[in-house]
């Protein structure tokens, strides 16, 4: 199965951009077309999880946390990228752009993981 992104709340938009034009067939959704905004940390793994996105964010605090709360409960997920925000943007998109390009869903699931 294909790789889909979800951009959490926080994530900075530039990403989500670059990835977009870096390759056009590259299915990443905005937050606000995902209607996030409002939506507890919590909730966010489980709504990613509905529609098979991995979900990418900046929150290293509070999304692992809630991450594993979320599989500890028997759940299943796509899976998490979390990005620093002191990542080069570029790195970043190509990172994303390889991810999709050179793997497949199944790859991630369950799995956290970080980008520089």
């Amino acid at each position: 199965m294909s790789i889909k992104f979800q951009a959490d709340n926080d994530l900075n938009n530039a990403i989500l951009v670059g990835v977009r034009r870096r390759e056009p067939a590259c299915d990443f959704q905005t937050a606000l077309q995902a209607k996030l905004h409002g939506l507890s940390d919590l909730a966010v793994p489980a709504r990613t999880a509905s529609e098979s996105r991995i979900l990418v964010t900046h929150d290293r605090k509070t999304m692992p946390i809630h991450f594993a709360e979320f599989l500890a409960a028997e759940n299943v997920s796509p899976g998490v990228v979390v990005v620093s925000q002191k990542a080069d943007i570029g790195a970043v998109i190509e990172s994303l752009v390889l991810l999709w390009a050179a793997s497949d869903l199944k790859e991630w699931e369950n799995r956290i993981f970080e980008l520089p």
